[in-house]
């Protein structure tokens, strides 16, 4: 009998209704992994991050935060097969995320990861990315969000603030995001292209090129080591894309259904043809 145990994200990196969303895609991928002959057991991320993790030959991996995906790396057997792999989540962290988008010589926003200590020093870098008056973001520099309150726009005079509004709630560093003007494309993606799925973010008819936006993102996953993925494009000019976010193994919520089928068949394949990383 094929063995996996499913990974479920902690309720603490799932805010609102992302929860529900969250726990839905992971409940059908593993569905169709059952009906392709897989035994499933399921463990949380609580339990990833305190040593415990069932012996199998395929985790399904949602973990999301450092405790748990860090101790992923040393607790997966080597002759496994993780799907996100740990490394490639801990890739996604925002303190991270902005060095590997770098050294790939992708198109991501100007971005500056500060500590939250002193918000009044980093006044003179906030000058450089918002000297054209346009807002600066302010985000949470580790994992994506754990609320609403980690990621928040700002205008100049009021970033300090912000800053101090995250250093209160003990969050020592964040990171600084120039804003990029143009519409939002949020997108979600499974590794070798048998799922790519997007939205405008806005309603209204949006011109972009298609190809544009694949080429960037399955370049920036590639760049990680993420298979299962999403995230948000900007569109400053028609074909000219810059990645906002990279996630780790969104909801898939609008496309829920022929997503966790086309995850499970990629998994599925992959551990058949005995292939890790």
């Amino acid at each position: 009998m094929k063995r996996l145990v499913a990974l479920y994200r902690s309720p603490t990196y799932s805010p609102t209704v992302h929860r529900r969303n969250d726990t839905a895609i992971l409940d059908d991928t593993v569905a169709a992994l059952e009906r392709r002959g897989w035994q499933v057991s399921r463990a949380g991320e609580g339990e990833v991050a305190a040593g415990r993790l069932p012996a199998a030959e395929l985790y399904v991996n949602m973990c999301q935060g450092p405790a748990a995906s860090e101790r992923l790396l040393d607790l997966v057997p080597r002759e496994a097969l993780a799907v996100n792999p740990p490394e490639s989540v801990l890739n996604c962290h925002r303190h991270r995320l902005v060095n590997h988008m770098d050294a790939a010589g992708l198109a991501f926003p100007r971005t500056l990861i500060v500590p939250t200590d002193d918000p009044q020093s980093l006044l003179p870098l906030v000058h450089q990315l918002n000297g054209d008056g346009r807002p600066v973001w302010v985000k949470r520099g580790d994992v994506h969000a754990e609320t609403s309150a980690d990621v928040v726009a700002a205008k100049e005079a009021g970033v300090t603030d912000a800053i101090a509004g995250f250093a209160q709630r003990g969050v020592s560093r964040v990171a600084l995001q120039a804003h990029v003007g143009g519409p939002i494309v949020k997108f979600y993606a499974v590794a070798d292209g048998r799922f790519f799925s997007w939205y405008a973010a806005d309603p209204r008819r949006v011109e972009i090129s298609e190809q544009s936006l694949k080429d960037l993102v399955f370049a920036a996953a590639r760049a990680v080591g993420l298979e299962v993925f999403g995230g948000d494009v900007a569109f400053p000019q028609p074909d000219a894309p810059v990645l906002i976010d990279l996630n780790d193994w969104p909801s898939f919520a609008p496309v829920r259904a022929a997503a966790a089928e086309a995850i499970a068949s990629y998994i599925d394949e992959k551990a058949s043809n005995g292939k890790q990383g």
